[in-house]
């Protein structure tokens, strides 16, 4: 029965021990950091048609992926493949393309996060594990907005908003609200941002030879890595902007060959641009418009012209849905009105109008407020309308400038009469300037001598006053020390009288207290006695003198002794 039992144990141990080599040495490994597994199953049921990825209980790839750490797994069931993960940098969004789940409605391209197709919304920067035979992601720029730029959106799934309204949630079209400058983490699937200038941009019409439009520059910035997203987003609006013209311009052969063969190759060449002009600060875009028409007297003119035109940011998106980018409104509504105002306010003067100052201000006048009152109700702000050249023909142009060159060689002779006139009084004013200035250095001369003696005579009155002054205090310093002097000596003799009075009195009444002159002399006698004088008092007793003298101390300086006799 132990035998039974130990060969039990021994084989359980046995078991136990392979169990472990087997998952430790050959089910286990390892995913690095920024990676996961990707699991394939072995065994199980097969996948039903159009499915991808396997679940739990099938054979094939396994939805769920495994993540960094130790991992275990039969390699006779399952086998792995080890796989990066997603990372997404910054600046930059991760679009999401969805091969597993439900099937889109009919008419849509936008799924959810349970159905097959393009994700709603995009990933932003970060590491992600998705399974990469279930999902696409495709890395793509975040929108960046520069300054003085704003961004309209336009929504590209849903239904389609009412014409002329603006799209709402869950509908086509553009929207409403506009993003201002900064960063968006936006699906280009599922909204389309079309960036346009916000501000003053200019117009320009050159003659015959079309025009161009001036618009804002994209301001610096020190982040390099937020000034690289804007040059891109730049980049492709002007690249379409520039499309638009090339467009536009194989409409109008008419008017292109009207122009110079040189013009005609830059306005209508190639329609990219070149990778140079578009780091230009600012952005010019041909146009194939001009200012021509006739004068009141019949004379064909010809303008230069520059329109200052701003767009605010609550009239962008209105202007953008309405017009499109900034060349259609400029092709479609700004230059349309400015040749016809032009046209028709200039077929009210004549050709000379457009040469003399007067009439020419009196025209840029007239079509600065016109075109700011129709534009206006187009949600354009119109600042200035600047005539900057005038083309006039030569056979009314010529007569006027030979005119007017007269009348200005009359002016110039003029003012050379006026300038010799004024030559000769200027002669005159300068002898009298120097007349003046020698008299006045003499005057100068003399206010300086004045003021010198006139500075003495100051000193010396303030000296004698000074002296004058010492003297006084000095007497009355003297009077002082004399009043002192005199004071004190009052002062002494009546301490003397007072105390040798005193005296007297004093006497006086030492005199009357001993009541006769014997004592009172003898009282002044013992007063002035040598206060070291010692007395001795001998008294005879029994015995004799010379005992007693023996025994006196006459000698002793300490005092009188007073010895008494012996009983």
């Amino acid at each position: 029965m132990k035998d039974m039992i130990r060969s039990i144990s021994t084989l359980v141990l046995v078991l136990v021990v392979a169990w472990g080599v087997w998952m430790w040495g050959f089910c286990r490994f390892y995913v690095e950091p920024d990676s996961m597994a990707v699991i394939t199953a072995k065994v199980g049921k097969d996948l039903p048609p159009g499915q991808i990825l396997a679940g739990k209980g099938q054979k094939g790839v396994r939805e769920e992926v495994l993540g960094e750490g130790r991992h275990f797994l039969n390699p006779i069931l399952y086998e792995h493949e080890i796989r990066s993960v997603e990372r997404i940098p910054p600046g930059q969004v991760g679009l999401v393309t969805s091969k597993i789940g439900e099937e889109l409605p009919q008419g849509e391209f936008i799924a959810a996060r349970n159905q097959k197709g393009i994700w709603r919304g995009v990933l932003g920067p970060g590491k992600y594990r998705f399974n990469p035979y279930g999902y696409q992601i495709d890395i793509l720029d975040a929108i960046s907005i520069p300054v003085g730029y704003a961004g309209v959106v336009t929504s590209l799934s849903g239904e389609q908003a009412p014409e002329g309204k603006f799209a709402k949630l869950n509908q086509k079209g553009v929207r409403e609200d506009i993003l201002q400058p900064g960063l968006y983490y936006v699906n280009p699937k599922e909204f389309k941002v079309d960036v346009l200038e916000i501000g003053v941009n200019q117009v320009s019409l050159v003659g015959k030879m079309g025009g161009e439009v001036i618009t804002k520059g994209k301001i610096e910035m020190q982040n390099v890595a937020m000034e690289k997203l804007q040059t891109k987003v730049l980049e492709k609006q002007q690249q379409k902007r520039y499309d638009y013209l090339s467009q536009v311009a194989s409409s109008v052969r008419a008017r292109r060959a009207m122009a110079p063969a040189a013009m005609q190759e830059q306005a209508y060449g190639d329609a990219r641009i070149p990778q140079q002009q578009m780091a230009d600060t600012t952005a010019m875009m041909g146009l194939t418009e001009f200012v021509e028409f006739p004068s009141r007297d019949g004379f064909q003119i010809s303008l230069d012209m520059t329109v200052e035109v701003e767009l605010l940011p609550e009239n962008i998106a209105f202007i953008y849905s309405r017009y499109g980018d900034l060349p259609a409104v400029v092709d479609k509504i700004i230059l349309p009105q400015i040749t016809s105002i032009s046209r028709n306010k200039g077929s009210e003067y004549g050709a000379k109008d457009f040469i003399v100052g007067e009439g020419r201000q009196k025209f840029q006048d007239d079509l600065t407020a016109a075109l700011a009152k129709t534009l206006k109700a187009k949600n354009l702000i119109v600042h200035n309308a600047l005539i900057r050249h005038v083309e006039v023909p030569m056979q009314i142009l010529e007569p006027i400038q030979l005119a007017s060159i007269a009348v200005q060689q009359d002016l110039t002779n003029k003012e050379k009469q006026n300038t010799a006139k004024k030559q000769a009084e200027l002669n005159t004013e300068l002898t009298l300037i120097e007349q003046r200035r020698e008299q006045v250095a003499r005057e100068t001369e003399k206010i300086k001598a004045e003021i010198k003696a006139d500075q003495q005579k100051q000193v010396a009155t303030i000296r004698a006053e000074a002296s004058k002054s010492v003297a006084e205090i000095d007497k009355q310093t003297a009077l002082v020390r004399a009043d002192i002097v005199r004071k004190i000596g009052t002062a002494e003799a009546e301490a003397i009288k007072m105390v040798d009075g005193e005296k007297a009195k004093g006497l006086q009444l030492k005199a009357k207290a001993c009541g006769d002159p014997v004592a009172f002399t003898m009282l002044n006698m013992a007063a002035s006695l040598n206060p070291d004088v010692k007395i001795n008092i001998l008294h005879s007793g029994e015995g004799t003198l010379w005992t007693d003298l023996e025994k006196a101390t006459l000698g002793d300086l300490g005092g009188a002794k007073i010895i008494k006799p012996e009983k």
